[in-house]
């Protein structure tokens, strides 16, 4: 192999195995500004856009030991990587498509196994990931504040009684 293309597959080695996620879309139609439009929005979700060869990306999957997006690697093809929150790549991504009608997001690989298009698109819809953490530490949390106001009740319910008899008298 040429020793430029090796570099090159080396590199995409790299970003394939320091991403828990690697997001596949066709970039037809899109212009340059647009293009940067969409890399800056994934740049804020913490995710980077790339354009690779497609036999180029073949072998750094391969390399990686990932399968299962030989299929989609057609046409004008970019490549999503992070190292965070697939989720608000996958939503960054829709929200650009819904805008602009471009990118077209062909599959994906999350943690080593394959997406299809339906399945990015529910990670898009689903709340990010600081929210989801909210949601659970409530849902923790609720047994706890439940269980002190049933031991605190019965001795505010006397300390109620006891007031209301004191008043009386």
């Amino acid at each position: 192999m040429n020793p430029d293309k090796k570099i090159i597959v080396e590199e995409l080695l790299d970003r394939v195995n320091g991403s828990p996620f690697v997001l596949v879309v066709d970039y037809t139609g899109m212009t340059v500004p647009e293009f940067n439009e969409l890399r800056g929005r994934l740049r804020e979700g913490g995710a980077e856009c790339h354009v690779a060869k497609n036999s180029h990306m073949k072998r750094a999957l391969e390399g990686a030991g990932q399968a299962g997006l030989e299929e989609v690697l057609r046409g004008q093809t970019a490549f999503i990587t992070g190292e965070e929150d697939v989720c608000g790549a996958a939503k960054a991504v829709k929200n650009f498509a819904q805008e602009f009608s471009k990118p077209e997001v062909k599959a994906g690989l999350l943690d080593g196994e394959v997406l299809n298009e339906q399945q990015i698109k529910a990670l898009a819809d689903l709340p990010s990931r600081d929210v989801l953490l909210a949601t659970l530490l409530g849902v923790i949390n609720q047994p706890a504040s439940m269980l002190a106001r049933v031991l605190s009740e019965p001795g505010a319910s006397l300390a109620r009684v006891l007031k209301a008899k004191s008043e009386q008298e």
